[in-house]
């Protein structure tokens, strides 16, 4: 078995190099094919064969979930007539680790009569494919993972980052943004964590656990038992929020306290709490909880004009599938 890790960290220790290398030749061929790619006016018709054939497909799929139109075609199957759906305004990206696949070649003529822009990723820089496209992406590799030197392995991988790097770069340039992603994306759990506001899934209106300020402490337990939403909201007689006091300050309160009934909530209501507003992500509700020193369940939630609207908890964002 401890051979075997041993392998297994070599392995991923020589695609790390091979990532290393790439690094370092990142240039102005790269920065030449994402202008390209962000003055196309059509879509990126990927192809590849073999393995080469799944990367394409896979960055194609990435470029059209981040607002690039993009597809994949077979190169056998565009010259059993796939090539209808070629346009004016397409751009080819053709992948191949030898740069002298016969039916990658094949295709990449029919780009070239048609004066189509056509950008190569590819393992030789020497090779037909390189020299014969207008934009050659160098994704050589000194040796395959694979401990036979065989099965594609750090030749995808570098094929695979490069694409990435494309689409990372193009998508910043266009202004992609958050909001535009979660258009792409509606459905799943990252459409749920995307398309959800705040606003969609806060408790608000008669469901609000709030109290004034100067409420004695047994009122404002009657609010909070009676609303169970883990808390209470002090407001001020404009509505403004003043400070919160949550199931956890009632348990630290009742063993500090012997007079608890009496003292009014604004001395043991925790001032300017973390808030979020209506109009935010609801994923951005759980960030707000969770990644910080000392987590929190619950959330007061605040309109466009700063004045309480709601209130979101822990449970909500579960059940909202988040």
């Amino acid at each position: 078995m401890n051979s075997c890790l041993s392998l297994a960290k070599d392995l991923v220790r020589k695609e790390i190099t091979a990532l290393e290398s790439l690094h370092a030749r990142i240039g102005p061929e790269f920065e030449r094919a994402v202008l390209c790619l962000n003055e196309m006016r059509g879509k990126v018709i990927a192809t590849g064969l073999g393995k080469s054939g799944i990367i394409a497909g896979k960055i194609s799929a990435t470029l059209s979930s981040t607002g690039t139109p993009s597809i994949f075609i077979h190169p056998v199957e565009a010259m059993h007539g796939d090539l209808g759906i070629i346009q004016r305004g397409d751009l080819g990206l053709f992948l191949s680790n030898s740069g002298e696949t016969a039916e990658v070649l094949q295709f990449l003529q029919m780009f070239k009569r048609l004066g189509l822009k056509t950008i190569a990723i590819v393992g030789r820089a020497n090779s037909t494919l390189a020299r014969d496209c207008d934009i050659c992406l160098d994704a050589t590799v000194e040796s395959e993972a694979c401990p036979l030197n065989l099965a594609p392995t750090s030749s995808t991988t570098v094929a695979m980052v490069m694409g990435d790097a494309l689409t990372g770069c193009l998508l910043t340039l266009k202004g992609f943004s958050t909001e535009d992603f979660s258009r792409l994306h509606p459905s799943g759990a990252l459409g749920r964590r995307l398309l959800f506001r705040v606003k969609d899934i806060m408790h608000s209106g008669d469901n609000l656990p709030v109290v004034m300020s100067g409420t004695p402490m047994r009122d404002a337990l009657i609010t909070l038992t009676g609303k169970a939403m883990g808390a209470v909201l002090v407001v001020s007689p404009l509505g403004g929020l003043l400070g919160i006091f949550t199931d956890g300050d009632l348990r630290r309160a009742v063993q500090q306290h012997e007079n608890l009934l009496n003292i009014e909530i604004d001395k043991l209501m925790t001032r300017n709490p973390v808030v979020i507003q209506d109009s935010r992500m609801a994923a951005e509700a759980l960030n707000l909880m969770e990644n910080r020193p000392s987590q929190i369940s619950v959330l007061p939630v605040l309109n466009g004009d700063d004045k309480l609207a709601g209130i979101i908890r822990l449970h909500d964002l579960v059940q909202a599938g988040l």
